[in-house]
C-alpha cells in the first residue's frame, strides 16, 4: 500500500518544483483564476502542453519559495514576483511568445451562470423576444420591473433591460429569472493579469503593441524633448537641427537690417533690392509646369468635316 505523503513532504515537493521553474524558464505569466474550474483548468494545462507550464498554489507558499530561491541563487530579479502574488493568481511558466501563449490562455473561456452574490464582471442585458415561459411566471418579471406582454400563452419581453450592471452583486430574483431564461451570462477562465520577461514586470497590453505603435510613441517623446529643449534653450540631438535653423533666420534678420553682411544674406539682400528678380526666378518654374502639360497633350490634326450631299449628287433634283 503505498504511503501517503504528508503536509510536510508536499511543501518541499512544490518548492522544489517551483524552484526547477524559475530556473528553467525566464518568461512568467502571472494569471487570475477566479471561478475557474479543475476541469476548465486541465484543459487549459492540455492546450499548453509543449512549450508552457501552469502552476498554482497558495500566495504564501509561492512567496516563501520565490523569496528562498532568490536568496539562494543571489538572483533578486526573482522578487518583482512577490508583489504580484495577490488574490487567486497562477503561474503560467513559457518559453513560447509571450502574446501567442496568451491568446491561447484566452480562448478557454466558459459560460457560466449568474449565481446569487457574484459579483458581475459585465452588464447583463436580457433581450426583447419570446420567453417560452407561461403566464403564471409574470412575477418575476414584475418584480423585477420588466415591461411584458402574453403573446399566444407566453410571456413576452417588450423591450430590452438591463438586468444587473458591472460591479453589482446578482440578487436571487435575478439569478432565478437567468436561470429559468436559460441565459449564462458571465464567461471565466485565466486572466493574464502581469507579465514577468527575465526580471522585468510589465501590463499584458504591451504584448498587443506593433511595430506601428512603438514608432508612433517613440516620434511624440522625440516631439515631446524637442519641444522642451527648445523652451528651455537646452541643445539636444532632436532639437538642434531646429536650434541652428532658428540661429539663421535671427542672424539673417540682423544682417538684412544692418549692413553686416556674409555670403548666404548677399543673395537674400539682393532680392530685397530689386524686387523684380522674384518675378524673373518665378518665370521659368512657370513655364516649365505649363509647357509640361501641353507637351504630354499631342495636338490633334483637325479633320475636314464631310461636305453634306446635295441632291445634285443623287442624279435628279427634286423638281425634275
Amino acid at each position: 500500500m503505498a504511503v501517503k505523503p504528508s503536509k510536510a513532504d508536499k511543501k518541499i515537493a512544490y518548492d522544489a518544483k517551483l524552484c526547477q521553474l524559475l530556473d528553467e524558464y525566464t518568461q512568467i505569466l502571472i494569471a487570475a483564476a477566479d471561478n475557474v474550474g479543475s476541469n476548465q483548468l486541465q484543459n487549459i494545462r492540455k492546450g499548453l502542453r509543449g512549450d508552457s507550464v501552469v502552476l498554482m498554489g497558495k500566495n504564501t507558499m509561492m512567496k516563501r519559495s520565490v523569496r528562498m530561491h532568490a536568496e539562494k541563487t543571489g538572483n533578486q530579479a526573482f522578487l518583482n514576483l512577490i508583489p504580484l502574488l495577490q488574490g487567486n493568481v497562477g503561474l503560467i511558466f513559457t518559453k513560447g511568445d509571450l502574446k501567442e501563449v496568451s491568446e491561447e490562455v484566452a480562448k478557454y473561456k466558459v459560460g457560466a451562470p449568474a449565481r446569487v452574490g457574484l459579483v458581475a464582471p459585465i452588464d447583463v442585458v436580457v433581450p426583447p423576444g419570446n420567453t417560452g415561459l407561461d403566464p403564471s411566471q409574470t412575477s418575476f418579471f414584475q418584480v423585477l420591473n420588466i415591461p411584458t406582454k402574453i403573446n399566444k400563452g407566453t410571456v413576452e419581453i417588450i423591450t430590452p433591460v438591463e438586468l444587473i450592471k458591472k460591479g453589482e452583486k446578482v440578487g436571487s430574483s435575478e439569478a432565478a429569472l437567468l436561470a429559468k431564461l436559460g441565459i449564462r451570462p458571465f464567461s471565466y477562465g485565466l486572466v493574464v493579469l502581469s507579465v514577468y520577461d527575465n526580471g522585468s514586470v510589465f501590463s499584458p497590453e504591451v504584448l498587443d503593441l506593433t511595430e506601428d505603435d512603438l514608432i508612433e510613441k517613440f516620434a511624440t517623446g522625440v516631439s515631446m524633448v524637442t519641444a522642451l529643449s527648445l523652451a528651455i534653450s537646452y541643445p539636444t540631438l532632436a532639437a538642434a537641427p531646429h536650434m541652428f535653423i532658428n540661429g539663421y533666420k535671427n542672424v539673417l534678420a540682423v544682417a538684412v537690417a544692418t549692413e553686416y553682411s556674409f555670403p548666404q544674406a548677399d543673395k537674400v539682400k539682393e532680392y530685397l533690392a530689386d524686387p523684380s528678380k522674384f518675378a524673373v526666378a518665378a518665370a521659368p518654374v512657370a513655364a516649365a509646369g505649363g509647357a509640361a502639360p501641353a507637351a504630354a497633350a499631342p495636338v490633334e490634326e483637325k479633320k475636314p468635316e464631310p461636305e453634306e450631299e446635295s441632291d445634285d449628287d443623287m442624279g435628279f433634283s427634286l423638281f425634275d
